[in-house]
């Protein structure tokens, strides 16, 4: 079977750790997996590229080695630093952190503006050594809502509060987005673009390529019941369709549900005018 050189696996992780949280459990892989997950990527002879370097071939810039893949992070959980960045390090490997600024906090500080539950997450002082050697920081929102849902001002809120904050730290300019639960719509990434960021990451279980769209950037998620076959398979450049493509009409209509319930979520969330003395 000849490959698809032209699909470019986007790995999509979340937490890599013996002991996560149970909400956490279905998206977090072991540390012996991620080793062996690694391994895998170097033994098919695919180089690990960082996601700007995808992006500025999609954006008709330099084309990209005819085998490559790159390593994607999202939320900012505190193994990344203790357990994955080690290994990255070791391995001479580039990777980008999209982080939910809400979830990160300061040093010795619980987060404290985040919709996800309880798990242990990256302090401000961490991500900004994760900068200095090297790790790609993105950003993930800052509360980590469905951003399709929202309301255009909190939309607003939620993406460039993100960029601000994150650029406040580092100190420099940061330009990777990726959707809280892969959500997005033409609205969200118009607002993404208008904000300043240059790419959009989602999670349409797909290869990418160099015909991809930057603000739809598909991405393969690994699980806690990936299969190893599976693995193997996306890093051989099968086992999964490749971007573009047309969205679904299901995933369409996904959004006008969710959307709809959120807006009447809002409304029973109104609070009542004040009543007229009889």
């Amino acid at each position: 079977m000849t490959p698809h050189t032209n699909r470019v696996p986007v790995f999509l992780y979340h937490s890599v750790s013996d002991d996560p949280p149970s909400w956490l459990a279905p998206f977090t892989v072991t540390p012996r997996v991620f080793t062996e997950q690694l391994d895998r990527i170097a033994d098919s002879g695919r180089t690990v590229i960082p996601m700007e370097r995808l992006v500025a071939a999609v954006r008709g810039g330099p084309p990209l080695p005819p085998r490559c893949a790159v390593l994607t992070f999202d939320d900012g959980f505190a193994d990344f630093y203790w357990t994955v960045a080690p290994q990255l390090t070791e391995r001479g490997l580039p990777a980008t952190l999209y982080l939910t600024t809400g979830a990160v906090h300061a040093p010795g500080e619980p987060p404290n503006g985040s919709l996800l539950p309880p798990a242990p997450m990256l302090n401000w002082r961490q991500v900004s050594t994760l900068d200095a050697y090297g790790i790609g920081i993105g950003g993930h929102s800052r509360t980590h809502a469905q951003l399709d849902t929202l309301p255009r001002r909190r939309l607003h809120a939620e993406i460039s509060g993100c960029k601000r904050r994150i650029e406040d730290v580092l100190g420099h300019p940061v330009s990777a987005f990726s959707y809280p639960h892969g959500y997005s719509s033409p609205l969200v990434r118009r607002a993404v673009g208008a904000a300043g960021w240059t790419s959009g990451a989602g999670a349409v279980r797909a290869f990418s390529s160099p015909s991809d769209d930057p603000f739809r950037i598909a991405r393969l998620t690994v699980m806690a019941d990936t299969p190893a076959d599976l693995f193997r398979q996306w890093t051989e450049g099968y086992g999964a369709p490749e971007a573009p493509s047309r969205e679904p009409l299901r995933t369409a209509a996904w959004r006008l549900y969710r959307r709809t319930r959120a807006t009447l979520t809002r409304r029973a969330d109104r609070p009542l005018p004040p009543q007229r003395p009889a």
